[in-house]
């Protein structure tokens, strides 16, 4: 029996076991404290000299389901020290801890519930294995749980989050080499993120988003080091450029369909261009343009990027239906007699395997995507041919893409430096050379929004370059914003930024 209690409860080892009971629900282990003589534990004499006894009942871990509770005889010794304690309790570390109700084995297991799944969520998965704790005790244990010590990483990613969208927002520091959690800053100001760069001195090297407030801290606090720009979005925001300028050429490239150049909405976009490029040739703002106009700014911007009409014109935004497969058979059809029935063409491909309605192919004839020499194209299904790597499209879409760019000269420049510039996201010496050329030649083509991405490239030259020529990056911090995401849909909405700023370390 002595045998079986050691290994059961072996975590009571430094107690003497002396009896246990089985209370239905309940596991209770009535101990003692062994009989050594204990140090005072203010002038470090031993005492063997016992004052009383008094009783300590703590919790440990459940058994087959049911609470164990441990009931301690603990002896009041007197210090022999003249002078010192005239009585104090012995203490047994790692069974009995001052003050506490739990052992800490118990505690351990609870903290790493908690860590994971903070108090409610936590309080009720510790009740399946009999551990009854409330959400306060588990946010209690949680920010009980030591955070790592804070040291000075060589590389530090910098990078904000949102609190709560569009209005507050945090930042998030890590260690770009290790993605060790550093610290988490209650903004993302320039003076809150500057003040903890000259606390913290030792750092070398900043990566970081194109955000000012954090390039404008980085310039003041640490003027020596390297800047070194997010490269998630140096390929980003030419991607975003990309689409826009497929879009505003989709007039050339849009032969997929008959695009709707003479509805209510081709002849409002036709009227508008006039007005907004009449009030510009005067000698009107944009600002007072959108005034006079009642539109949006960025409406009104749009319109003056586009130097026709045309251009404004969209490729029909078709998705996939069941017809598809059968267009060429409808097609034959229809050359060989153009007034027959819908009825019975959809006989003819019901008996092909067609599945869908009448009403599905009357509409599929009615829109002219019979008629049409291919399947009409999105431009973001264009601006994505362009971006894959040649040897990831397949032959088809190849081919499709070689007819696409070809429509119009500005198809085919925008096709070439899309290429060019994605041969520079692999870092390498020499990278910012290359990127200086391609802004060359960038700004000799009619690609105006392709334009605008490279004068945003100006006012942060330094961290764009650093980003193309050294391995470092900003990905480790997007990950921990990931995982913040996680923890602010499991409690944020329900408790304070501190907590949520310990659960991000502790990760």
């Amino acid at each position: 029996m002595n045998a079986l209690v050691g290994v059961v409860f072996s975590g009571l080892s430094p107690l003497v076991v002396e009896e246990i009971r089985d209370d239905d629900t309940l596991i209770r282990v009535l101990a003692r404290t062994p009989s050594a003589e204990p140090m005072c534990p203010r002038c470090g004499a031993p005492s063997g000299r016992v004052h009383g006894y008094h009783s300590r009942t703590v919790a440990d871990l459940p058994m087959d389901g049911r609470r164990v509770v441990v009931v301690v005889r603990v002896r009041r010794l007197v210090c022999p020290t003249r002078g010192c304690h005239q009585t104090f309790r012995e203490q047994l570390p790692g069974v009995l801890e001052r003050y506490q109700r739990r052992t800490p084995r118990l505690t351990s297991r609870i903290g790493s519930v908690v860590r994971e799944l903070a108090g409610r969520a936590g309080a009720r998965l510790l009740s399946v294995p009999a551990v009854s704790i409330s959400r306060h005790t588990a946010l209690r244990v949680l920010l009980r749980l030591p955070v790592p010590r804070m040291r000075v990483p060589r590389v530090l990613g910098v990078d904000d989050f949102a609190l709560r969208r569009g209005h507050r927002y945090a930042t998030v520091l890590i260690d770009a080499e290790t993605r060790e959690r550093i610290d988490v800053l209650p903004d993302r100001t320039a003076d809150t993120l500057e003040t903890w760069l000259r606390d913290h001195s030792g750092v070398e090297i900043v990566c970081r988003d194109g955000s000012g407030a954090y390039a404008e801290a980085i310039r003041r606090a640490l003027p020596d080091a390297v800047r070194v720009g997010d490269r998630r979005h140096i390929r980003k925001n030419p991607a975003e450029a990309a689409l826009k300028e497929v879009a505003a050429h989709s007039a050339c490239w849009g032969k997929a369909g008959p695009p709707p150049r003479t509805g209510k909405r081709a002849r409002t976009n036709r009227e508008r261009w006039h007005h907004v490029h009449d009030l510009l040739d005067r000698g009107v703002g944009l600002l007072e343009c959108a005034r006079r106009l009642n539109l949006a700014p960025n409406t009104v911007k749009r319109y003056a990027r586009v130097p026709e009409p045309e251009r404004l014109v969209r490729a029909p935004q078709y998705r996939p239906t069941l017809v598809d497969p059968f267009r060429d058979h409808l097609r034959e059809r229809r050359e060989q007699d153009p007034a027959v029935p819908v009825p019975t063409l959809l006989n003819e491909i019901r008996e092909l395997g067609y599945t869908g309605s009448q009403n599905l192919l009357h509409r599929y004839i009615t829109q002219g995507r019979v008629e049409a020499d291919r399947p009409a194209l999105s431009p973001r299904r264009v601006t994505r041919y362009l971006l894959t790597r040649p040897d990831r499209l397949k032959d088809h879409q190849q081919e499709l893409l070689d007819t696409l760019v070809v429509a119009c000269p500005q198809m085919t420049a925008l096709a070439g430096l899309v290429r060019s510039f994605a041969e520079m996201l692999t870092p390498a010496k020499g990278n910012n050379d290359l990127l200086t050329t391609w802004i060359t030649a960038t700004r000799v083509e009619d690609l105006p929004h392709l334009h605008a991405y490279t004068r945003g490239l100006d006012f942060d030259r330094a961290a764009v370059d650093a980003a193309l020529t050294l391995p470092f990056h900003n990905g480790g911090t997007e990950g921990v914003n990931t995982k913040t995401k996680l923890i602010k849909r499991q409690m944020y909405g329900r408790a304070s930024f501190a907590l949520l700023r310990h659960r991000i370390l502790l990760g």
